[in-house]
């Protein structure tokens, strides 16, 4: 019997774990459900592009996954009983509803835009963080006539790449940003300088130190003010899926599964977290921030792991840290701001043309890398040394005595570097 190993969610993390675990284990030994909602990948880094109209190139997961034994699962899912392995799961049509059972579970469900309790927000406010929401804001930005106002909330990295996108897509509309802290005030000088330079030739009004309290209809409500707004654009941060904080896994505050530095749940061992939907901490202690760069590695060390505790291999460890911060703004200009391994600002950016190049050829290689997750390297499928079907408690026990509690072991085997 296989030893079944299901994958939740296809974005970078849930498809690259997939993929590298076939990469990593014997065909006739395991069976790999990956399960989605979506027939095809979605590049989430695009969806500010998608949302001005761009075309992005299509990725179906049948041609991506073609020849690797992954099975792609069309369905939403709807629970995790995590106590009896079972994954509650509907089809995309919302008719049919199956519970399937896994000896493994790799949760990567993501995340998704955060309302955060502003009143108004859900009613009248545009998401980007899906293509769901990146197409529905394609269509209201056809129809605004030229001069109207469009607000994009959240001063961060999204917000960045949309207000810009936007304004250079759009040089009839009145863009404005509005920030709650200080306009980038996490970039080095140079990189600020640069940012200040690119909204301003670009038309683009900043409201920083502006925390909005509502949205309505035609505007949005700040301290005492208001920002005149045809559309609202709220890209203020990311939530995680719910599905895990409605099961028996352990959660942190913020919902995401906590684990170990293997990517496996502290609460139930037969369950790996990777991505945004993993609690898990990076250099100086820090919880990783919920990004394509740091959510790609936890999948490789996630991947990775599986495949040596099936095999009987050395548990590897993968280090996951920061390197630079790419950010899109517009087609023509971009800010590559390079950070210590925790994520600090250091003084040396690249700006302009090129810095938009760099981030293009980011996006293009993360892409790359979901049809190719050992990199392009050759790998030996292993094969498995524990019985197929579900482990027992004996084998369990075995596991978890070799990671020491729950603690990583083993050496690098490749270096994660912090991409998008």
């Amino acid at each position: 019997m296989q030893h079944r190993i299901i994958v939740l969610g296809a974005g970078y993390t849930g498809a690259t774990a997939a993929g590298r675990l076939a990469k990593r284990l014997h065909r006739a030994d395991v069976a790999i459900t990956l399960v989605n909602a979506e027939p095809d990948f979605v590049e989430r880094v695009r969806m500010h592009q998608l949302a001005v109209g761009q075309e992005l190139k299509p990725r179906p997961f049948d041609e991506m996954f073609a020849g690797t034994g992954v099975e792609v699962k069309l369905a939403k899912v709807a629970g995790i009983d995590a106590d009896r392995r079972t994954v509650t799961v509907v089809d995309t049509h919302g008719t049919g509803r199956q519970e399937v059972r896994y000896d493994t579970l790799v949760y990567a469900l993501g995340s998704g835009w955060n309302p955060q309790g502003v009143p108004g927000t859900a009613e009248h406010a545009h998401e980007i963080s899906s293509r769901p929401g990146a197409l529905l804001l394609r269509e209201r930005l056809a129809r605004l006539d030229a001069g109207q106002p469009v607000v994009v909330v959240g001063g961060g990295l999204t917000g960045l790449e949309a207000a810009t996108e936007i304004a250079e897509t759009r040089p009839d509309l009145d863009v404005a940003l509005v920030a709650r802290g200080g306009f980038g005030d996490w970039l080095s000088d140079k990189g600020r300088g640069h940012l200040r330079k690119v909204f301003a030739g670009l038309g683009i009004t900043v409201h920083e130190h502006t925390a909005v309290t509502a949205v309505e209809a035609d505007r949005v409500l700040t301290d005492g003010t208001s920002v005149p707004a045809a559309v609202t654009v709220w890209a203020t941060g990311f939530a995680v899926h719910p599905v895990a904080e409605a099961s028996t896994l352990e959660v942190s505050g913020t919902g995401q599964i906590v684990v170990d530095g293997t990517m496996r749940s502290l609460s139930h061992p037969e369950v790996y977290a990777v991505g945004d939907a993993a609690f898990v901490k990076g250099p100086g202690d820090k919880p990783l921030r919920m990004s394509c760069a740091s959510g790609v590695p936890t999948a490789w060390q996630a991947a990775d792991t599986i495949a040596a505790r099936l095999t009987g291999g050395k548990l590897p460890k993968i280090p996951i840290r920061y390197f630079q911060q790419c950010v899109s703004l517009g087609r023509k200009e971009g800010l590559i701001q390079f950070v210590t391994a925790d994520d600090r600002a250091v003084p040396k950016a690249l700006t302009g043309r090129l810095a938009a190049v760099y981030k293009e050829l980011i996006c293009r290689g993360a892409a790359w890398a979901i049809a190719h997750p050992t990199v392009g390297m050759p790998v030996r499928r292993r094969r498995t040394v524990q019985p197929a079907g579900r482990t027992d408690q004996a084998g369990r026990a075995d596991q978890m005595g070799r990671t020491g509690s729950g603690s990583p072991a083993g050496h690098a085997d490749s270096a994660a570097k912090a991409a998008v």
